[in-house]
């Protein structure tokens, strides 16, 4: 039977903090690749030739497969070691990298986008877990939690910039491989991690699960990309819609499920879902509309563009610092449904633009009611969603709001494309006009996304506690 790390020799304080060094520089790989991608976009879309209504592949694939194993990855860390699968989420995630920066078309890129979703999906969870029980002192882990809160927010920032840079002066495909020196000096410190043994109790791994939800989720992600009923759109949705039954059926047969269905039964809980997946599509709208206007309209460059994000992430910063310190005195909806209408509001500013827009007067603006009202959201909803579980639900709780993150995300911003994409194109693609009408639009379905998540969470948010 293995040994849990409580029967283990506490480590020094030298090694827990190398420790947290190692763990802040693999958070702060995943969080890089959150944005370092989008400023890049336009430039690998000109490079490999691939349409406008198939762009949003290259973040959908990754944030489609991460999401529909992130629920498998904390199973498997749990059984195996958590040093171990950081290891392997690592190493797997700087392959799956180097993979797409030497992409030579659209399908290579997307393959390889997904593998790196799913070996982030190992990481994402491992860390996590290695942080809480690396600083079990309340002291130093108060300390180690706000270093690794800090990487976590200000790492989209750094992508956005960094992105902007590489693309500029590498290329786009330095994007991808920024990853792998990374990825290969923090694996010089795992030796640092604390070495915990897999589960006493082996539990059996939900595989088919993780992969049932993984097609049904691409398959719902490639029907929305095309805002036109096809038959082809048709069949791919029926096809999801099949797949999604089946993972259901199967997670209340399985003695072992990735999902309990039980935990769904909660109301705030399925509101914190449809709240956090909401605001997502909406949120990736907001960076597919401003990337291409930024660089197709205004002419910025890669760099300027990821500079020119940096007050949306600097006010969604400030507005989340103030929702933490405020959201144990008044009710989750009431700090949330107005930060979702203030995000909405900077989304409608956004279909106002024109080929004579400016940043200072058209996009600023928008950015900064963006970033507060969005900022406002997540920590309040998803303490709300995770503070309601019962301690042996915590983990698959907080899994199942991040899984609704990154799922509302995927399939919003296939949709969103697919509506810039036949907008763009019916008013003559690859011209100015085109773009602007293009992003317009899209801007318009991400504000309602705004709205219906300001819906959902004043109808199911509202909680006794």
């Amino acid at each position: 039977m293995g040994t849990d790390l409580a029967d283990a020799p506490a480590p020094s304080r030298h090694r827990r903090r190398i420790a947290l060094l190692v763990i802040a520089l693999a958070q702060l790989t995943i969080a890089l690749d959150a944005t370092v991608v989008n400023v890049a976009l336009p430039s690998a879309q000109a490079a490999l030739g691939f349409p406008d209504a198939q762009r949003h592949w290259v973040i959908t694939a990754y944030t489609a497969v991460f999401g529909g194993t992130l629920l498998l990855g904390g199973r498997i860390s749990d059984q195996v070691g958590r040093r171990r699968t950081f290891v392997v989420g690592l190493a797997g995630f700087g392959v799956a990298s180097a993979l797409g920066a030497l992409a030579p078309d659209l399908a290579w890129l997307a393959v390889a986008r997904g593998l790196q979703g799913a070996f982030a999906a190992l990481l994402a969870p491992t860390v996590l877990a290695l942080l809480s029980v690396s600083f079990p002192e309340p002291r130093e882990r108060g300390r180690a939690f706000a270093l690794f809160g800090a990487v976590a927010g200000g790492g989209g920032a750094v992508g956005l910039v960094l992105g902007g840079l590489l693309a500029e002066t590498v290329g786009w495909r330095g994007c991808l491989f920024v990853n792998v020196p990374i990825v290969a000096v923090t694996a010089l410190g795992a030796r640092f991690l604390p070495r915990t043994a897999g589960a006493g109790t082996r539990r059996r791994l939900d595989a088919t699960g993780a992969v049932l939800i993984t097609a049904a989720l691409v398959a719902l992600v490639a029907a929305c990309s095309g805002a036109l009923p096809t038959p082809g759109a048709v069949g791919l949705l029926a096809t999801g819609a099949v797949l999604l039954a089946a993972f259901v059926r199967h997670e209340s047969r399985t003695p072992s499920p990735l999902l309990p269905l039980p935990v769904l039964a909660d109301r705030v809980l399925v509101g914190a879902c449809l709240t956090v997946g909401l605001t997502v599509a909406g949120m990736l709208g907001a960076f597919l509309v401003l990337t291409y206007f930024l660089q197709g309209v205004l002419e910025f460059s890669p760099l300027q563009t990821g500079l020119a994000f940096l007050p949306l992430s600097g006010a969604l910063f400030a507005a989340a610092q103030v929702a933490g310190r405020v959201m144990a005195r008044v009710a989750t909806p009431t700090l949330v449904v107005p930060g979702l209408l203030v995000a909405a509001a900077g989304m409608a500013l956004l279909t106002l633009l024109t080929p004579h827009s400016t940043y200072l007067t058209g996009v600023l603006p928008a950015e900064l009611l963006l970033g507060l009202g969005i900022g406002a959201v997540f920590t309040p909803v998803i303490s709300l969603a995770t503070g309601r579980a019962r301690p042996a639900e915590a983990g698959v709780t907080a899994a199942v709001v991040a899984t609704a993150q990154q799922l509302g995300g995927s399939i919003g911003l296939a949709g969103l494309n697919a509506l810039a994409a036949v907008v763009g194109g019916a008013a003559g693609a690859g011209t100015v006009a085109a773009l602007v009408a293009g992003s317009t639009t899209a801007a318009a379905g991400a504000a309602l996304a705004m709205v219906a998540a300001a819906v959902v969470a004043a109808l199911l948010l509202r909680s006794t506690h």
